[in-house]
């Protein structure tokens, strides 16, 4: 539940973060905001309070609240829109992928590849008391197979859960998986058959390239760029019925970090229907927004039944937690019993503990104190890259939502190289080149912004820089 203080804490933090409101402005004192807002003096005070306790907004003595100034300054990308070809290729790189997943799970690493949330953002004694009081009030039958499509007690959290942010699910069509992966290739194995081509904006999270090389499907890539994705191109793809189906994120895409408009979301379902090809909704990042609000799915405007909507908790809550879910849209109902006998059960006691996390409210207080912290711990991370690397022609944009950075270097650079100059000193990052084919990626990095900013943290990037500037005067000396 959403308190009104924070709600409307929310709003004026939008308002900050979009520039509605400038750097210094002074507020409305405490008796005016609440006679504008129709609040009471005490919650107009308490809103104040938590803006100022997230850095938003500092208070001057006998003068008032004041809109705090962003503390980075950028040096950002335009629309960064690379064009190409859409057209149906195989994937090249399967090899690559699979050794930088073996590098980023590597214990001694300092991990700036893969995403995820660092300890002191997970609810850790929350999670051991749910999963405790869970298994106090199991009932015997909890210790025998579970239904293969998932708890009916953990649906009916994630049912009433969505609902409070305006997502409604119908509790039969929900299947839990084992993590976001398992349900993205049970429902793309379902859907397409080897051979069969996938539309997928890049640059793209490595990963679902990797599950699509793995399962021997297609790809043909449409252009996405910091503000989302080339919806033109993708019905000018739509249109020549070559694709099965479209696997893509909405909100806040890893790695670019965009989220799409409405309208744009509106527009995609109604491409689905159009065309009707599947479009398989990843958004696993959904709710690693910076604002109080969660941004809807595609899933929301589809009407027709062309929408599988596919997430989990690994990104929101913990990487260890392998539970995710796909709903299954009313288009496909028929493959039920298939997906039935493929999904693999989901680990029950985990299954019940998640779903007490949820009920209790203790799912909902971390997200509504996730989403400060994170926006407060990128904000970190921007500007120490932006410090660090001031004086190199590296770009970076700062994401919409979730926590992935994708700095742009410069472009005679390999972020390969850097990749194997990191591993040598071991950090682990993601080379640009594998979020895409044709190796036009090749001079891009991915950072990960999920764990605490340390001095560790801050030596590593500190040593990927040395190693930038050390590159292009090697670059400069030969030319």
């Amino acid at each position: 539940m959403h308190f009104r203080y924070q709600e409307i804490a929310s709003q004026i933090r939008h308002k900050i973060l979009t520039g509605e409101l400038s750097p210094h402005c002074k507020l409305p004192s405490l008796r005016s905001f609440a006679k504008q807002q129709q609040i009471s003096l005490s919650t107009a005070q308490a809103c104040y309070e938590l803006l100022e306790a997230q850095g938003h907004v500092y208070v001057k003595a006998k003068s008032g609240f004041f809109v705090q100034a962003p503390h980075i300054s950028l040096k950002t990308t335009h629309t960064d829109y690379i064009d190409f070809p859409s057209i149906s290729r195989e994937i090249s790189s399967l090899d690559l992928h699979n050794q930088i997943q073996d590098a980023s799970s590597q214990a001694q690493m300092i991990h700036l590849g893969a995403i995820q949330l660092g300890s002191p953002l997970i609810p850790i004694e929350a999670l051991r008391r749910s999963i405790q009081r869970s298994l106090k009030h199991s009932r015997p039958e909890d210790f025998l197979y579970c239904d293969r499509q998932g708890h009916p007690r953990l649906r009916q959290a994630l049912v009433d859960h969505w609902s409070e942010d305006a997502i409604h699910i119908a509790y039969d069509d929900i299947f839990i998986t084992n993590g976001c992966m398992a349900a993205l290739m049970l429902i793309i194995q379902s859907l397409t058959q080897i051979g069969d081509s996938i539309i997928l904006p890049t640059p793209t999270f490595n990963g679902q390239l990797q599950l699509l090389a793995n399962l021997n499907r297609k790809v043909i890539e449409i252009p996405a760029h910091h503000q989302g994705i080339d919806l033109e191109r993708l019905e000018q793809v739509l249109k020549t019925g070559q694709a099965k189906a479209c696997l893509l994120t909405a909100n806040y895409q890893n790695p670019l970090g965009y989220c799409l408009t409405h309208q744009e979301k509106a527009q995609i379902a109604a491409l689905a229907e159009k065309y009707q090809c599947f479009m398989i909704e990843d958004d696993i990042y959904g709710e690693c927004g910076y604002e109080l609000q969660r941004p809807l799915p595609i899933k929301h405007w589809d009407q027709a039944g062309y929408v599988i909507w596919v997430g989990s908790v690994s990104k929101s809550l913990s990487s260890a937690y392998r539970v995710g879910w796909l709903c299954l849209p009313k288009a496909l109902q028929h493959l039920r019993s298939q997906l039935l006998a493929h999904n693999i059960i989901v680990n029950t006691p985990l299954q019940l503990g998640l779903a007490d996390f949820i009920f209790s409210g203790g799912y909902r207080r971390h997200l509504n104190q996730l989403h400060p912290k994170l926006w407060s711990q990128v904000q970190d991370y921007v500007q120490c890259i932006t410090e660090i690397f001031a004086k190199l022609s590296v770009e970076l944009q700062t994401p919409q939502g979730g926590y992935a950075l994708w700095l742009k270097l410069p472009q005679n650079l390999s972020g390969f190289e850097l990749y194997q100059f990191a591993l040598s000193q071991s950090i682990s990052i993601v080379p640009g080149n594998i979020f895409g084919e044709d190796n036009k990626y090749h001079h891009y990095i991915r950072i990960n912004a999920g764990h605490p900013l340390t001095v560790q943290v801050r030596t590593a990037l500190q040593q990927l820089a040395t190693w930038i500037n050390q590159q292009t005067g090697l670059a400069l000396s030969v030319c």
